[in-house]
């Protein structure tokens, strides 16, 4: 065996050394003497003693700890430590969402006509669907599409724009014996207005347009820049709905590409369900735009308010910001049914449009839209008055579709489990639900079905 087997053993492990030195006999010999005195044992006699305190190595100071100092955050508290940490991810995630609205306003020009092109393929996307499913290529039926809802469009602009026209002459009749009434009702008791303040109303008005020629003058021009404005943002609205209807799904894949990999099916599947609860909330809300429209312009009608063709398409386009452009344009009409009718149509008008506005909110939001796109009208009214003060009428336009996008987006990410992004169809209003999945809403009944067993007396 050699000296290292000896002293390792063949195991590896080393094996007790004999001990050459003094042992403890317990019978209180020298050794034991001195091993009691922290002298080391086994040297020879005469051998100094060795301070075994100084020759020790000094051992590295302990991590300050609460057991033996304190550290630097353990001298603040730790709610404050906590919200203090808490309000810094805030001011940051607020720092991102200033700069994010920032770059919205600034860009405007753009974005906006890009989220309204947006709106109108979630519109047209279904039918352009419906066509390719019948063995009509892409291309041609995205054509016919815009073909139809352009000549659809022009003819109805057509139409509204020639009827206020030729009712406007009656309008002016009715708003200049509206006047004359008014003009001897303020020359009553108790205001007695004299009537020579309003005789020269017409001077007093052509002598304000005299002294603010400039200003007027300014506002062309900012009209004209406007008009221009308009006319670039239609053009990049066609544009891109065009390749939004045609080539929709691979830009949506290529938008995938940036999302990490081992999250991208999820992504792609809550990307679906938002674009498909944008569907069904623009299907929704043309549907609830035409119910308005026809209701209150039959109640126009049939009080006799001149330009109805004219104000129930203001209702129809004041339809498309949810509570908020209703409510404005129903007053728009009761106005002027005040001022051409008298306040006793004025107030038939009214009604009509409280009925109207009820069966919306009751009756048509709720059975139309469903659980796809379901927004408290708290947050409706909310993100309607975030959108105006953003970006004005088009923040309006935009605000609530953006949120019933985000909001179906995040309902799927939630979700525990999600099927394949093949079983969610983007263009069904039905899967912009969690719950809801390619197979087990076929046997969904209707839009029809349900308003029909909603209105059945119970048996």
């Amino acid at each position: 065996m050699s000296d290292d087997e000896a002293r390792t053993g063949p195991d590896g492990l080393a094996n007790p050394q004999p001990d050459t030195g003094g042992r403890d006999t317990g019978d209180g010999s020298p050794d034991d003497a001195a091993a009691a005195d922290g002298e080391p044992t086994g040297t020879p006699p005469g051998t100094p003693p060795v301070d075994t305190e100084r020759a020790r190595p000094e051992a590295a100071a302990p991590a300050p700890n609460r057991a033996t100092g304190p550290r630097g955050t353990d001298l603040v508290p730790t709610p404050l430590r906590v919200t203090s940490e808490v309000c810094a991810r805030v001011l940051v995630i607020a720092a991102a969402f200033g700069l994010l609205v920032f770059l919205i306003i600034e860009l405007r020009i753009v974005v906006v006509p890009v989220a309204i092109a947006i709106l109108l393929a979630a519109l047209l996307s279904p039918v352009v669907h419906w066509l390719v499913a019948r063995k009509v290529p892409r291309g041609p039926a995205t054509f016919l599409v815009l073909i139809g809802g352009v000549a659809l469009l022009g003819g109805l602009l057509s139409f509204v724009i020639n009827t206020f026209i030729a009712g406007f002459a009656d309008l002016q009749k009715q708003l200049s014996a509206s006047f004359q009434s008014i003009q001897q009702l303020l020359a009553g008791p108790p205001l007695r207005i004299p009537t020579s303040q309003f005789d020269n109303l017409p001077g007093q008005i052509e002598q304000a347009i005299r002294n603010n020629v400039d200003t007027l003058t300014s506002g062309a021009l900012t009209t004209a820049l406007t008009v221009t404005e308009i006319a670039a943002g239609l053009a990049l609205a066609l544009f891109s709905l065009i390749f939004f209807l045609y080539d929709g799904p691979r830009i949506w894949r290529f938008l995938l590409k940036s999302t990490p990999r081992a999250r991208r099916e999820r992504v792609d599947v809550a990307g679906r369900r938002a674009f498909a609860s944008l569907v069904g909330y623009t299907r929704a809300t043309v549907l609830v735009a035409v119910v308005d429209a026809v209701g209150i312009g039959i109640g126009l009608w049939a009080v006799g308010v001149p330009l109805v063709i004219p104000l129930a398409a203001l209702v129809f386009l004041g339809a498309f910001i949810p509570t908020v452009g209703a409510v404005v344009t129903g007053v728009i009409a009761v106005l002027i049914a005040l001022v051409a009718n008298g306040i006793i149509p004025a107030l038939i008008v009214l009604g009509v449009v409280i009925a109207v506005q009820q069966l919306e909110g009751h009756v048509l939001q709720p059975l139309l839209l469903g659980r796809a796109v379901s927004l408290h009208p708290l947050a409706v009214v909310l993100a309607v008055a975030a959108g105006v003060v953003i970006s004005g009428i088009a923040g309006a336009l935009l605000a609530v579709p953006l949120l019933a996008v985000i909001t179906a987006a995040v309902r799927s990410l939630r979700a525990p489990v999600e099927p394949s992004p093949l079983l969610v169809n983007a263009v069904n209003p039905r899967h912009g639900h969690p719950v809801a999945s390619a197979g087990d809403t076929s046997d969904r009944p209707s839009v029809a079905s349900r308003l029909l067993a909603k209105f059945k007396p119970s048996s």
